[in-house]
């Protein structure tokens, strides 16, 4: 019995200290930040500009705003997943302000060269940041302001529209919590109790009565499509429901496909 004990003693040990280890550096899993460089707004967007978003905790963040064609045209706050930089998003924004669209691109503290770390709270400041810009400064109508959220982002525009609700809201792979997402790819660790920032999408978005669209891919392997769909299903109010065949979660048809530009689009009209 002894051998069993020791060996079971190593297993608790080495257990504890992976969680430990996990607790400590979470958010380096969650958060993925691309430093940069990032290009001037003009460079990548004609007739965009460079702004610079100011947070109520005093963080000053990078972002480019590409006026709609139109003065009144309605306009697209986008939030990024948890990689890279604003400048990933660019043909998006193209795409939409081709449309006759307004877009704000923006990243998050900590990523791009801006200061400060990533948290959820953060985050949240960041978004109405964003948000305050093309409202306050960009003279945007709250009728005509549309939230954008891809994977993280889409938690991060739910979070905002729980207390500054949107003409609409669209929301590209999103998932039913962040512990939910952690318990597929690390199905060993009791994620739900580790878990520092939560992002709660479901249970938000079931309390927002505004027109929502989810856009997923069936072949997402980051956010099962179960998920989506499970989000779609908890809508408060739901606009619709769009299944990009066989696509995967960071593939192009996702980032600025056909469908994701038409489903902002459909509710832009």
């Amino acid at each position: 019995m002894r051998p069993v004990l020791v060996a079971a003693g190593v297993v608790a040990l080495v257990l504890a200290l992976l969680i430990g280890l996990l607790w400590a550096f979470q958010r380096s899993l969650i958060y993925l930040p691309d430093a940069g460089p990032v290009p001037r707004a003009s460079d990548v967007l004609p007739g965009a500009r460079d702004v610079v978003l100011v947070t109520d905790d005093g963080l000053e963040l990078g972002a480019w705003y590409l006026p709609g064609p139109t003065a009144g045209s309605a306009a697209v706050l986008v939030a990024n997943g948890n990689g890279g930089h604003r400048g990933m998003r660019a043909p998006l924004a193209r795409a939409l302000r081709d449309a006759g669209l307004a877009v704000l691109l923006f990243d998050y503290r900590g990523y791009a060269g801006n200061p400060g770390s990533p948290t959820e709270e953060g985050l949240a400041r960041d978004v109405r940041a964003a948000r305050r810009f093309l409202v306050e400064d960009a003279g945007v109508p709250t009728d005509r302001l549309l939230y954008f959220g891809e994977s993280l982002g889409a938690a991060v525009v739910t979070e905002l529209a729980t207390e500054h609700p949107p003409a609409g809201l669209v929301l590209r792979s999103p998932f039913v919590d962040l512990a939910s997402v952690a318990s597929v790819h690390y199905p060993f660790l009791p994620a739900r109790a580790l878990l520092r920032d939560c992002y709660r999408v479901a249970s938000a978005l079931s309390g927002i009565e505004v027109p929502t669209t989810v856009v997923y891919g069936s072949g997402d392997t980051i956010v099962p499509p179960r998920q989506s769909r499970a989000v779609a299903a908890a809508a408060a109010q739901l606009h619709d429901v769009i299944e990009v065949p066989g696509a995967d979660h960071n593939e192009p048809v996702l980032l600025d496909g056909k469908a994701v530009v038409d489903a902002v689009l459909d509710l832009a009209r």
